[in-house]
């Protein structure tokens, strides 16, 4: 679901409510471990953008050094869309 690859943090499957407790607590434990920033997300195996998927998201950001902390690689459509919608396309370094 959630591992540190070739310095990358990827993400794979769905994060929903069963999981997103769990999701959250790995990567911010990876991230906490992890001593070169910025670090990479990479979502390109991410089953879909939900609004859960980007609250963990912004919840790592938040416990993050600073805000460029973290850059999303490989953002869903659907994600991408909710991140305009909130305006939050600022506040993410998203990654081509």
């Amino acid at each position: 679901m959630i591992e540190l690859l070739n310095q990358e943090l990827v993400l794979s499957g769905k994060i929903d409510f069963i999981n997103a407790e769990s999701v959250y607590r790995q990567g911010l434990n990876l991230i906490q471990a992890h001593a070169q920033f910025p670090l990479v997300v990479n979502l390109a195996q991410l089953e879909q953008g939900s609004t859960l998927a980007l609250a963990v998201l912004v919840q790592w950001l938040r416990k993050t050094p600073n805000a460029q902390s973290l850059q999303f690689k490989a953002v869903p459509e659907k994600m991408l869309k909710i991140i305009q919608a909130c305006h939050l396309q600022d506040d993410l370094q998203l990654l081509a």
